[in-house]
């Protein structure tokens, strides 16, 4: 099966062999404190700086997932009350999950900015244009407040102006090309030291608990060892992200000018009808109820994984991943499939 679903996607058939070498090795099995364990992480943590140009004054820790990170940014991070400005349903889940912890108060006492970059259930993005926009009217002339971006599905897929924000989290099991269970957090010394003066340490999670472990490359708890591992390892193989950013995006391109000048005669239509908004990692698709029903089946019969559609679009969208783990034969596959699909 072929899948092109935007998460968990498809990962790097080496994986496969490093997870192997994973359980021959022993690695599985290192005590989280362990200097073996210790060397993984802090490895990992290198090849994140230098493979996706990460900004060296800025800390980076292992977490279970982004929806742990939207809950460390509320509880660590929020003094006053947050700001959720969103256009899709990840935006809007949280908004709500924050607000549960930190209920809002007046918009003009919030001091952290809350952004999805990439949204997931409908394939819109924010440029970095439009982020440096943000840290512009947000930040103020003192840049106290903190802007704290969800990368979920384009992280390690695009390039990002990592200093347009003080937070970025994504899963792995999108573009990073891994199995699910891990998530990836970037932290800067301006989030830290807010941080420190909130000075929130309740929680097994609660930031500076996080970074006092993570500055001796340690976990506050016993960690999802083994996505470590494999992500240290596909870190090793994967390009400096200048140059998967440059692909991602030649084939995004190839994707939107795919249904706009191939697919004219078909029942689908590409839903972002903006290309500004497009995003270059999730291409979301619309058609009727029937006919949305029909291609996923047809494709499944044929060894294709499509995405479904969420939230709002759930039952109106497919949606396929443009994640660098997909090879150009499998996009070639897919274009035929959807080529020849008749309703």
């Amino acid at each position: 099966m072929i899948t092109f679903y935007p998460g968990p996607s498809k990962v790097y058939p080496q994986v496969a062999d490093y997870a192997v070498d994973a359980v021959r090795e022993g690695i599985v099995s290192l005590n989280h404190r362990s200097p073996g364990f210790m060397t993984i992480v802090q490895e990992a943590v290198q090849l994140l700086h230098e493979k996706l140009a990460i900004p060296a004054d800025y800390h980076i820790a292992f977490v279970s997932s982004a929806t742990e990170c939207w809950e460390i940014v509320a509880q660590s991070l929020t003094e006053q009350a947050s700001l959720h400005p969103y256009g899709g349903a990840f935006g809007k889940k949280w908004a709500e999950y924050a607000y549960r912890i930190k209920p809002p108060v007046a918009l003009n006492q919030a001091d952290v900015l809350c952004l999805v970059q990439n949204e997931t259930s409908n394939g819109t993005q924010i440029s970095m244009e439009t982020l440096a926009q943000f840290r512009r009217d947000f930040s103020g002339t003192e840049g106290s407040a903190l802007i704290a971006v969800d990368a979920v599905s384009s992280m390690a897929g695009i390039s990002f102006d990592w200093t347009l924000a003080d937070v970025w989290f994504a899963s792995v099991q999108k573009c990073f090309g891994l199995p699910a269970g891990l998530a990836v957090l970037i932290y800067s010394p301006a989030a830290l030291r807010r941080a420190q003066e909130i000075g929130e340490n309740d929680h097994y999670n609660s930031l500076l608990f996080i970074h006092e472990n993570f500055s001796k490359f340690q976990t506050p708890y016993t960690p999802n060892g083994l996505g470590i591992y494999l992500l240290m390892r596909v870190l090793q193989q994967v390009p400096p992200i200048v140059e998967v950013d440059a692909i991602t995006k030649k084939r995004a391109a190839a994707w939107y000018a795919f249904f706009e000048q191939e697919m004219t005669a078909s029942p689908f239509r590409l839903l972002v009808t903006n290309p500004a908004e497009r995003s270059d990692t999730v291409i979301a698709v619309e058609g009727s109820e029937a006919d949305i029903k029909a291609v996923k089946q047809a494709a499944q019969q044929a060894g294709i994984m499509l995405g479904n559609g969420y939230g709002d679009w759930k039952t109106t969208t497919f949606r396929i991943a443009n994640f660098p783990a997909i090879t150009d034969g499998e996009i070639e596959t897919l274009q035929q499939f959807l080529l020849s699909f008749r309703a």
